[in-house]
């Protein structure tokens, strides 16, 4: 496939979108098939209140005023941004604020803040631009980042078959899910064996749906019973069914299973998988195929690995287990050939 070159950044609609390729109307739940943040990952600032300590030793900052962890500029990787995109000196970056950690709404219902943010933040730094915040929903950020209204998502977006076809990913986090139960269950989920029978709740049109289909077909396979998968309308009825037992597992990006293991006294984490089951995949900055600045955020992300800025990130939001040695640029050229690494599936 081409380069995409047809519309400008951050131009609005641009035209009919039905004058788009072909290729560039594929769902969204192919593209939004990791990870939703927020479609199953419920977790509002308790109270309101501006700080939460965990049990894992984390003191969750959740006031509008974060005093993130920010980089020196990089003059040699500034000069690599692609013009059409430096020119204003913003980085435009959308994110879904679904999903405390990674990104949600700060004690002030309106501030998006999270690990995603100060990740975007660290890159926007190495590359001289003031980081421009946009907030939309899951199902949005494809087209408009085709259009060019966005120049980057930070939003756990894992990378796919699918995906690749229409952009092209920076790395900076491991990929996984997690299984979470009332803290009184024995449930130990390695498996499709280990849910069967059981009623688990799931976001519509993620990876984690994908992981469960192909687990129910499995037991059925084996003339066991498939688990029921249940939908929720918002992440507050998603863990409040879970809580109550209407539910027995909710599974949703382990970072937000690990917070509120750490921060309610009912839930706790009962397994963990790649969400690119049976593969393996990361979550990665996402950009527009062929436009040239995943490669630059690649960098600018190696430099902050480098210099220890990006591992400060991921302490400060209870990662670090997810840090990655090296982020890499993945293109649709790049994708069957580099593996994502190996990394060691456990529960907290």
């Amino acid at each position: 496939m081409a380069p995409f070159t047809g519309l400008s950044r951050r131009s609005g609609r641009l035209g009919s979108l039905a004058a788009l390729p072909a290729v560039l109307l594929i769902g969204t739940a192919a593209l939004g098939g990791c990870a939703d943040p927020g479609a199953t990952a419920a977790g509002s600032v308790p109270g309101g209140a501006q700080t939460t300590a965990a049990r894992n030793g984390v003191v969750y900052n959740t006031a509008p005023d974060q005093q993130r962890i920010r980089a020196d500029k990089n003059a040699a990787l500034a000069a690599k941004v692609p013009e059409l995109i430096g020119k204003d000196g913003k980085l435009t970056v959308a994110t879904t604020a679904g999903s405390i950690p990674l990104s949600f709404h700060a004690s002030d219902d309106k501030t998006p803040i999270g690990s995603e943010l100060d990740i975007a933040q660290l890159v926007a730094d190495k590359l001289g631009l003031e980081l421009d915040v946009q907030v939309t929903s899951w199902e949005n950020w494809p087209l408009k980042t085709q259009s060019g209204d966005f120049e980057a998502v930070f939003s756990n977006v894992g990378v796919n078959k699918d995906r690749v076809k229409l952009f092209d990913f920076a790395s900076y986090r491991a990929a996984f899910m997690g299984f979470e139960a009332k803290r009184s269950a024995s449930y130990d989920i390695k498996g499709a064996d280990d849910i069967s029978g059981l009623k688990v709740s799931v976001g519509s049109g993620t990876n984690q749906e994908k992981i469960l289909l192909a687990w129910n077909k499995e037991l059925e396979a084996k003339g066991k019973a498939p688990a029921t998968l249940q939908y929720y309308s918002s992440d507050a009825d998603t863990i409040l069914a879970l809580s109550s037992g209407r539910t027995d597992l909710n599974i949703a990006p382990y970072p937000s299973t690990v917070y509120r293991e750490n921060t309610r006294e009912d839930l706790k984490v009962v397994g963990k998988v790649n969400a690119g089951w049976p593969s393996e995949t990361l979550v990665a900055a996402t950009t527009l195929r062929g436009n040239g600045l995943a490669p630059v955020i690649t960098e600018a992300l190696n430099s902050a690995i480098g210099d220890g800025s990006y591992a400060k990130v991921l302490e400060r939001w209870g990662l670090s287990e997810e840090a990655l040695p090296e982020s890499k640029t993945i293109t649709e050229e790049s994708f069957t050939a580099q593996a994502a690494p190996a990394q060691t599936a456990k529960t907290s």
